[in-house]
């Protein structure tokens, strides 16, 4: 990896540019910062990328600046996160700001309403690549305890109807306990 001071302004740069071009919230820009941090610029592995995004899910906020602080930490620690959350809320700040000088203009505009009724059905489709993307990274994995977690998650959330905070704590739980029994193991065997 290059100077901390040229993965900062990569990182301020990367995270800026998805977070302006990025409508559909955080699992879009989950998706996107995959592609950037792990495929294109290869900072981070995939399966780093899947804890990655566990964590920002089950920590309070928006996910797309939960993702962006932990992945900018994992590369450059405090200043990562920092440099990452500040690129990330800028984009919306603005034009939040924007929208808010002009909002009775947009509130009747059809074209806008129209616009924005269009992009729900491409967000659609990227929440969709990004389930089918962290589901193959598991199942590529070949642990059958996380592919069987990852089942059991999705049949709780979507069949059973139980609470997604829920749903988190719990697999969560289970893998704080297969963290610490994978550690255990590996003291046992090297004393």
């Amino acid at each position: 990896m290059k100077s901390k001071r040229e993965v900062l302004i990569k990182l301020f740069i990367s995270t800026l540019y998805l977070s302006a071009f990025t409508f559909g919230g955080g699992y879009v820009i989950v998706t996107l910062m995959k592609k950037k941090f792990v495929d294109e610029y290869r900072w981070i592995r995939e399966e780093e990328m899947l804890d990655l995004v566990a964590i920002a899910q089950s920590s309070p906020g928006a996910i797309a600046v939960n993702g962006a602080i932990v992945i900018g930490y994992k590369l450059a620690g405090m200043a990562g996160a920092v440099t990452a959350i500040i690129a990330t809320i800028i984009p919306p700040f603005f034009i939040i700001s924007l929208i808010s000088v002009f909002y009775n203009a947009f509130r009747s505009s059809f074209l806008i309403s129209q616009m924005l009724e269009g992009m729900q059905a491409g967000v659609g489709a990227v929440i969709a690549v990004v389930v089918y993307e962290m589901a193959e990274g598991v199942i590529h994995g070949r642990n059958p305890a996380s592919v069987l977690i990852m089942t059991g998650a999705f049949a709780a959330a979507c069949f059973f109807g139980v609470n997604v905070v829920l749903v988190i704590l719990v697999c969560g739980l289970l893998g704080a306990v297969r963290t610490l029994i994978a550690r255990k193991r590996k003291e046992g065997k090297d004393t």
